[in-house]
């Protein structure tokens, strides 16, 4: 279904309303919310196209009997100018095409090879994707983090929630490059880090992956790290390993070991069903990428801050001379150009 799709959009809306409309709709609460999202998306996006369709309407109308006036064939021109630019991003929504690219997303950042330099570099990368939500107008929460002893962190987990949230965060998923001066380094010398990314489509259904209860493994240990009154007092954390697979979710930062366990139940269901997938011989990347070794070779984008500065994509050869802006979350035109390759 794409974004100019009227008919089966409007088709999607009845059904959604009736499911919505049923006694029981909220027996289910995270089905009726995943119903509620797909409902509000769609409403939005009828309401976006109808009206630009009555903007151009007017527009022509305007044009029609403007004559030799200068000054709206000036407001014409500047209607023109947003009229292309709503266009243009409702054609890029055209791009996300893939089952999952409307789920929420559970993005993992991993540092890599660079020790100290590696850690700060995978929070940096951390607040990159923050302030790229913030500019989506999406919810991002940060469910289970491991710090550095001396700077950065380790690992973090973060739930987000928000339109087509992991069909942009996908492009994201591989090996991330920094070259810089590095500040931990006494001499200051030009230091290269790395930090794996890893992206999951948020799965709503559970009962899309099969999980025996006999399966699990669950302990639970004390949170670290900042947090609430409950953090390192009490036993809250949860870890959960699904045995046959050996696969493990780990959350910390919500207030109760119920909730903790919830959440990390939920990143599970996502590893379990993006493994499921791969095993039924779908592409490996279409779900999280390839996983590489979080080293030098195995980069899919490179953030160069000295001697020069450049943002380079491998894949798909887009690069950007403004670092600041990209490391500041402004990702769109290289989410939109891997998009595009992907999409040929």
């Amino acid at each position: 279904m794409t974004v100019f799709d009227f008919p089966k959009k409007k088709k999607r809306i009845e059904e959604l309303e009736n499911i919505s409309n049923q006694e029981d709709f909220w027996k289910n609460t995270e089905e009726a919310k995943r119903v509620s999202r797909e409902l509000e998306n769609l409403r939005n996006d009828i309401r976006k196209l109808s009206d630009l369709e009555t903007e151009i309407d007017s527009l022509v109308e305007v044009a029609g009997i403007s004559g030799q006036d200068k000054k709206i064939e000036t407001e014409i021109e500047k209607q023109l100018q947003n009229i292309d630019k709503r266009t243009a991003e409702l054609e890029f929504e055209i791009l996300f095409q893939g089952e999952r690219d409307n789920s929420n997303a559970i993005i993992s950042i991993h540092s890599g090879t660079g020790g100290v330099d590696a850690q700060d570099w995978a929070e940096i990368l951390l607040r990159m994707y923050l302030r790229f939500c913030e500019r989506k107008f999406w919810k991002a929460k940060i469910i289970s983090e491991s710090r550095g002893q001396e700077a950065g962190i380790k690992s973090v987990t973060v739930e987000i929630i928000g339109k087509l949230a992991y069909g942009h965060l996908k492009t994201e998923a591989g090996v991330h490059r920094l070259v810089r001066l590095s500040p931990f380094n006494a001499k200051n010398l030009r230091q290269t880090s790395f930090a794996l990314v890893e992206v999951l489509p948020e799965i709503d259904k559970i009962e899309d992956v099969d999980i025996r209860p006999n399966d699990l493994r669950v302990d639970t240990f004390r949170a670290g790290g900042a947090g609430g009154q409950h953090v390192n007092k009490t036993d809250s954390a949860v870890r959960v390993t699904h045995l046959p697979t050996g696969l493990v979710a780990a959350c910390q930062n919500e207030r109760s070991q119920l909730q903790n366990k919830e959440t990390a139940l939920k990143i599970l269901r996502a590893k379990i069903f993006q493994r499921k997938l791969e095993e039924e011989g779908r592409e490996k990347e279409k779900i999280k990428g390839e996983h590489l070794s979080v080293q030098w070779g195995s980069q899919i984008r490179s953030y160069v801050l000295h001697p020069y500065k450049l943002v380079k994509d491998h894949r798909t050869k887009f690069e950007s001379k403004n670092p600041d802006e990209i490391l500041d979350g402004k990702l769109d035109e290289f989410i939109g150009a891997y998009l595009k390759k992907s999409t040929k």
